[in-house]
């Protein structure tokens, strides 16, 4: 303590305390830093379509910016989980694995894109919100989107999952109205059929150059002559893979009332504005023939006696028979095939019949 001394005997004197500002010493701290390096995430890319010609840079890219992000932040990737599948419905495969594993401990945090890509419905969002209270999910990692395990944080990632939902929900929505307006102008709102194709200008569908082919189809049926196998071999009729088309769908052409300007969507028949193959006349008469040909025979029995017991020895395809001129003569049916074999006479088969049997009697 000082004082301060008076000048004059009026004055008087004065306690003054004075106090010295020393800086105190600093405590060195203990310089601590928790490497991520310490915990393990699992990495998780999904696209939304299993076609393959759809989204088909979407894994690939995610993976590429997932990658560069987790060197960028040094982060641990024990697994790599990828599905192709959407995530508007629980149930997908790989991501259930991956949280099951997370229940085991081998992870503790997940990477991926966006909180969309986890999940688009309350059951897996809630599922992962769930894990992150009960500390089975310690991190989630996005580059586009921040999360800390906080109250604030957790809200945040709730919000993110909500929008991610109503984003599905809203697009659902949009699409079935987009149908509706469809069906009001007549168009065909999904994948073109055979002989025609979407036009994605116009949104409509339009003849291509298969068209006049699937015209073709109906004319040959129509007559009668021909099989729904026999018209596919005809008219060379083949998949994208270059198989020979089945009879099932020759037959699906065939019962398609979209070939003569119509079309059936979720059980209600819808006139159209597309371009037609075929008249409705010769629809009906395609139909007529298929009725025809759908009944059942009586399967009549002409009394001869080998039919049934053997197969052509050449082509192994079946044995018919007919009569002439008071003789059953035996023959191949030649089906699908161009078998040389010629008639036999059934006195002579019942020789060769003979003939094997004594081969193999006993003594």
């Amino acid at each position: 303590m000082g004082r301060f001394r008076p000048e004059s005997p009026n004055q008087f004197w004065l306690p003054i305390r004075i106090f010295y500002l020393v800086r105190p010493r600093r405590t060195p701290k203990a310089n601590f830093s928790f490497s991520n390096r310490m915990n393990k995430y699992f990495l998780y890319a999904r696209k939304s379509s299993e076609a393959e010609e759809r989204q088909v840079m979407s894994i690939e890219a995610q993976f590429a910016e997932l990658k560069e992000f987790a060197a960028k932040e040094k982060l641990e990737i024990v697994a790599s989980f990828e599905e192709a599948k959407t995530a508007k419905e629980p149930g997908r495969t790989m991501f259930g694995e991956m949280l099951d594993r997370m229940d085991t401990g081998e992870a503790n945090g997940i990477l991926a894109w966006h909180p969309d890509r986890l999940a688009r419905n309350s059951v897996d969002g809630g599922r992962i919100i769930y894990m992150v209270d009960t500390g089975k999910i310690n991190f989630l990692k996005f580059p586009t989107f921040w999360f800390d395990s906080t109250p604030q944080g957790k809200f945040m990632l709730s919000i993110a999952f909500g929008q991610s939902k109503y984003y599905v929900d809203n697009l659902s929505e949009n699409v079935k109205r987009g149908i509706r307006q469809k069906l009001r102008r007549g168009v065909w709102p999904g994948k073109a059929t055979f002989g025609y194709t979407n036009d994605l200008r116009t949104h409509t569908v339009i003849p291509d150059q298969k068209h006049k082919l699937a015209k073709r189809i109906f004319e040959l049926y129509a007559t009668g002559d021909y099989a729904f196998e026999d018209i596919a071999i005809k008219l060379d009729l083949r998949s994208k893979y270059g198989e020979l088309l089945m009879p099932s769908e020759i037959q699906r052409i065939l019962k398609n009332p979209f070939y003569y300007g119509a079309f059936i969507f979720k059980d209600e028949l819808y006139q159209g504005t597309h371009e037609p193959a075929i008249t409705k006349k010769l629809f009906d008469e395609v139909q007529a023939v298929m009725a025809r040909r759908g009944k059942r025979h009586k399967k009549k029995n002409h009394g001869f006696v080998f039919t049934g017991l053997m197969n052509c020895g050449t082509c192994s395809r079946a044995i018919t028979a007919e009569t002439k001129k008071g003789h059953i003569y035996y023959r191949c049916t030649k089906k699908r095939t161009s078998c040389d074999e010629r008639y036999i006479r059934e006195e002579d088969l019942l020789l060769q019949f003979k003939d094997m049997l004594q081969k193999v009697s006993l003594p």
